[in-house]
């Protein structure tokens, strides 16, 4: 199988996993209080139009809505099963989700201007990365500001160290008891080894047209592992 195919698998993964996803990510400590430090560096204003994209089980999308106080916010993921979790849970009533593919919002009905977009943990699994960061900068409105919310490794032997000790200690075993199978996170630790380091992300958004490339750490054992990579659309 090639990597563009595993990547088109994931969401049939993410699927399976969907019921005992939010348990898992309840381990992990710090993980809801990230997506809100990802969500405010956004810096938009009450009421903003935002997107969310890669919004899983809608733990992204609860972030912005408590940091963004009346966001009108669409939220897509590939996933169905994990959209099924997310349109049940009455926080994020309101929400508009939607099926579809990161790389091309568009192609899933999703139309710009938005204020600002929100990616967690979402570009290691599209099937072309430089074709998703085209499309989603053609749906900001200038100057608007997008983040990634991105596991990087590449560059630090000490937090890949860490970040194969945490999935291969914690991560791969909760997964399998939690859901009864493991392998979209033994895919996780993999996309994450595999992913671009710190600098060579910043330069992509930079060769994709984005301007004002900043990457903001993490706390807690995360730091240097988890990143806020931020970037706005050129003004005009």
């Amino acid at each position: 199988m090639s990597v563009a195919e595993q990547k088109r698998a994931v969401s049939r993964a993410f699927d399976r996993v969907a019921g005992t996803y939010d348990r898992l990510t309840g381990m992990n400590p710090g993980y809801h209080r990230h997506l809100r430090a990802s969500a405010a560096r956004l810096r938009v204003q009450p009421g903003a139009r935002v997107l969310d994209l890669c919004c899983g089980t809608g733990l992204s999308t609860e972030a912005m809505t408590q940091v963004v106080p009346g966001a009108k916010v669409v939220a897509l993921d590939a996933s169905e099963g994990m959209l099924a979790v997310a349109r049940e849970k009455p926080v994020l009533r309101g929400v508009e989700f939607v099926h579809g593919d990161a790389t091309d919002p568009k192609a899933a009905g999703v139309e710009g201007p938005f204020d600002g977009i929100l990616m967690a943990y979402g570009l290691r699994n599209v099937p072309d990365a430089d074709r998703c960061l085209s499309n989603l900068k053609d749906l900001l409105a200038p100057g608007a500001s997008i983040c990634f919310h991105e596991y990087s490794v590449a560059d630090s032997l000490a937090a890949r160290a860490v970040w194969d000790a945490v999935c291969l200690g914690i991560i791969i075993p909760g997964g399998l008891l939690t859901a009864g199978d493991a392998s979209i996170y033994r895919y996780l630790r993999r996309s994450v080894n595999e992913f671009d380091g710190v600098r060579a992300f910043e330069a992509r958004l930079r060769r994709a047209g984005f301007v004002g490339v900043v990457t903001e750490p993490m706390d807690g054992w995360q730091r240097g592992i988890l990143h806020s990579f931020i970037a706005r659309a050129p003004a005009g």
